[in-house]
């Protein structure tokens, strides 16, 4: 799978909130780098794997997450409830 960039919203309280995130990114095969904004609650990651896989790992952290709206992935299957408003 080629090279794609995912953004989540991770709802980040604190330093040791951003650690999580770092460990589990740090840990998941696949990454190959990742940006994290705190302030903007924004995590940016670029790796070889679906953005659901990055999205379940990241939520493993306890955090609320979710997909950035500007950069959701387009496919229907990612956001069901989203389709179904559309529908």
């Amino acid at each position: 799978m080629a090279s794609q960039t995912t953004v989540l919203k991770v709802g980040m309280s604190c330093q040791g909130c951003v650690g999580a995130v770092k460990r589990v990114l740090g840990k998941l095969e696949g990454v190959e780098s990742y940006d994290i904004d705190f302030d903007a609650q924004k995590v940016t990651v670029k790796s070889n794997l679906p953005p659901e896989t990055v999205l379940q790992t990241v939520s493993k952290t306890g955090k609320k997450t979710a997909y950035w709206e500007a950069e959701a992935p387009a496919e229907p299957e990612a956001k069901p409830a989203e389709a179904v408003v559309a529908a």
